[in-house]
């Protein structure tokens, strides 16, 4: 009787957690998202102001954002000239969604 309950308890708590995990999208299924930058905005190496700058982007321009990193920054990719650059920008550039 014990095992009965305990099986059955374990196929409940299974259950449970797979049917939890459905709604939800790993980060390796999420590629870069489009945006455009609503502001000329800097895209920087780091994640400081006083990082290296490697380009600015101006508004209006489509940016791929690739992973929100912070609350402050994001990581994103910008294509320039046909040369792609990877870095960080500030998250007020983009409009809330």
């Amino acid at each position: 009787m014990n095992r009965l309950f305990l099986s059955l308890c374990s196929l409940t708590l299974l259950a449970s957690c797979s049917a939890a995990n459905e709604g939800r999208t790993s980060k390796a299924d999420r590629g870069p998202v489009a945006h455009n930058a609503i502001v000329e905005c800097i895209l920087y190496d780091g994640m400081t102001k006083t990082s290296p700058q490697l380009t600015t982007v101006a508004a209006g321009s489509e940016v791929q954002v690739m992973d929100t990193v912070d609350a402050y920054f994001v990581k994103a990719r910008v294509t320039r000239d046909g040369k792609v650059m990877n870095g960080y920008m500030y998250r007020t550039c983009f409009p809330d969604r």
